[in-house]
């Protein structure tokens, strides 16, 4: 029988209240499964089916994809980090997730070397994609139809068509760097990964009785260890 294919879950960290964050992130996704072949599977949180509307019921949803989750990505565009995402970044470090941050935005920010504020920075096992979106797209576009006018461009769907090229690299950069924080060691001592996961699905008050929590936090534990991430 032919061995299956290993494949590692990511969790999409992103905006997702627009149309522009909302095929933004179906494009990347997409985009970083073929550019892996099939390895890197990202988990899109608009995609979820919520099990109920209510903020409560969303929020713990979120959560515990991100924990079950092998690795995640982080989208630090804008002018300052989303308060949700910069919330779900810190959450993975606590479980010592392999975590990239992608930031494609030309605005400069932060207090530091990178463009967000230095409290989101030089965490272990994490690795940035910073890259100048607009200029990445500009480039594109020149190299193959500098000439062409705007009925031509929109009549043959050319701005779309760079638009996905510039995807496909950011995709082969994001690929690259979720190669090298895999590779990384675990930070989490052993010794310390039981009790460090029972006390994650206690501290953010998840919903249900806290034996169930528990031992779901467990399964996800176990599920990281199988494949040498913890």
């Amino acid at each position: 029988m032919k061995k299956k294919k290993r494949s590692f879950t990511v969790y999409f960290a992103s905006e997702l209240y627009g149309l522009k964050h909302i095929i933004g992130n179906a494009y990347l996704a997409e985009a970083i499964y073929e550019k892996s072949h099939g390895l890197y599977l990202c988990e899109l949180p608009q995609d979820f089916e919520p099990h109920g509307t209510r903020p409560h019921a969303i929020r713990d949803r979120d959560i515990r994809t991100l924990v079950a989750c092998d690795l995640a990505l982080f989208n630090f565009d804008g002018a300052d980090i989303e308060s949700g995402t910069a919330i779900e970044f810190m959450y993975a470090k606590f479980a010592d997730i392999p975590a990239v941050i992608l930031r494609s935005d030309l605005r400069a920010a932060g207090d530091s070397s990178d463009p967000w504020s230095l409290m989101a920075s030089f965490y272990p096992r994490t690795a940035n994609v910073v890259l100048d979106g607009l200029q990445s797209y500009k480039t594109i576009m020149k190299k193959r139809h500098r000439r062409l006018d705007e009925v031509l461009r929109l009549a043959g769907q050319h701005s779309s068509a760079d638009a996905q090229r510039m995807c496909d690299e950011v995709a082969a950069a994001c690929v690259r760097a979720f190669e090298r924080v895999r590779a990384l060691e675990p930070v989490m001592p052993k010794h310390l990964r039981e009790e460090v996961y029972n006390w994650l699905s206690l501290m953010s008050g998840l919903r249900g009785k806290e034996k169930d929590l528990r031992k779901e936090f467990e399964r996800y534990l176990e599920h990281k260890v199988e494949k040498e991430l913890l």
